[in-house]
């Protein structure tokens, strides 16, 4: 099987859980860290499916990485090799398919609930969930692609989530495992503090309060996500 490639744009912001559970489902995976300055590959031809991680940079950065990544993004649309997006991740796929990627009214920062869309296309992927609490760090949102199903939503940033057949784009962050809330908060520790009028963030305290019975929770939804999208995976 060819293997699933993972876009790392910062060293911190890593496939977390998703190593994990692929490496549990005898999934193969590699890493391509563009925090490292390692390029962007021409062809999606050798890989089974595209994941891209988050990040603290904006897919509006004029940054030499992002056009070819763009370009990546919509070439697997074609070739149908599916897409999987967590925060930066999402945006990138948004723009790639003609989506706008621009302020959030707020900055989105700790724990939080999101809903899930009553609809067969949301159950298809999160079952018969119909919220859970999840992880949020970001301060942009993007707008839902042409030919994408809405899927998720949060009371301080209506697009949570989309699909598009085997695709999925997230706002928020289901691959989180406490070591990472708890690097997080200690190397964006600005960000907080330069949010902390925002009702949506919260302090690193409280972020880390339940981290272990929050981040099993989560893994239980990354679970559903995450085995609906290797489903997809090419041969």
């Amino acid at each position: 099987m060819k293997p699933v490639v993972i876009f790392r744009h910062a060293c911190c912001e890593g496939a977390g859980y998703l190593g994990t559970f692929l490496a549990q489902h005898a999934i193969p995976w590699c890493e391509v860290r563009i925090d490292k300055g390692e390029a962007v590959p021409a062809s999606v031809d050798d890989y089974s499916g595209i994941v891209l991680m988050g990040g603290p940079m904006s897919v509006n950065d004029d940054l030499p990485w992002i056009p070819p990544l763009l370009q990546l993004i919509q070439q697997a649309v074609q070739a149908d090799v599916p897409l999987l997006g967590h925060c930066l991740g999402g945006q990138l796929i948004s723009k790639a398919l003609g989506g706008v990627v621009s302020k959030n009214p707020v900055k989105e920062i700790g724990w939080g609930d999101v809903q899930v869309a009553d609809h067969a296309v949301a159950r298809d992927w999160f079952g018969d969930l119909q919220g859970f609490n999840s992880f949020h760090w970001h301060g942009e949102t993007f707008t839902v692609p042409e030919g994408a199903t809405h899927v998720l939503s949060s009371a301080y940033c209506a697009n949570q989530a989309y699909v598009m057949g085997k695709h999925i784009g997230l706002q928020c962050h289901i691959e989180m495992t406490p070591s990472m809330v708890k690097i997080w908060t200690e190397q964006w520790k600005s960000d907080i503090a330069s949010s902390a009028a925002s009702p949506a963030v919260q302090s690193a305290d409280t972020m880390l309060a339940g981290v272990e019975a929050d981040c099993e929770v989560l893994h239980r939804v990354a679970d559903k996500v995450y085995s609906r999208w290797i489903q997809g995976l090419a041969a």
